[in-house]
């Protein structure tokens, strides 16, 4: 798959964004399956962590949280740590035209790592937010931290890999 843009994308902004890595107990990470988009390219790529755009005046941390509930029905999360830079990638050609209508080129984001403190029944991804958003994910799984940049759709991969490194040592 190529990266390549054309001169207009390159001049197109980043959608501002947070991505969470939500810790269990155990040390895995929550990860959900895509129910489609744009950026869904084939099954074995359509899985991801949570993330989300950040509203006009919201705080990034704010729109971690509400994002986190809007996607999974999770509240009993502990912040853990936050990756210090912004991290971006850019959207191949295709997807760029159709998703957020075309007007960004990618999406930078403020990672952001939590600790899940509930029980698993408190995740629900077929009703999330209350039942008041519509679903992302249809479905969901703990899984290893230094498997979730290989599940992801390959233009996330070098975000995933900053993400993984910098969050390791909450795998344990």
């Amino acid at each position: 798959m190529s990266n390549r843009h054309d001169k207009k994308q390159d001049d197109l902004p980043y959608r501002p964004c947070v991505g969470l890595c939500v810790f269990n107990a155990a040390g895995k990470v929550f990860l959900g399956r895509r129910i489609g988009g744009p950026e869904h390219v084939d099954a074995t790529h359509s899985w991801q962590l949570p993330q989300g755009g950040i509203d006009k005046g919201e705080a990034p941390f704010d729109a971690a949280l509400r994002e986190l509930y809007e996607e999974t029905s999770m509240r009993s999360v502990t912040k853990l740590a936050e990756v210090e830079e912004w991290l971006s990638y850019d959207l191949p050609g295709r997807i760029a035209g159709e998703a957020w209508k075309g007007k960004y080129r990618g999406q930078t984001q403020k990672w952001f790592a939590l600790r899940f403190t509930g029980l698993d029944a408190e995740i629900n991804i077929t009703r999330p937010g209350g039942g008041g958003h519509k679903p992302e994910f249809m479905d969901w799984r703990w899984e290893s931290l230094d498997k979730v940049a290989e599940l992801v759709v390959p233009f996330k991969r070098r975000v995933y890999e900053e993400v993984v490194k910098s969050f390791r040592p909450f795998a344990a």
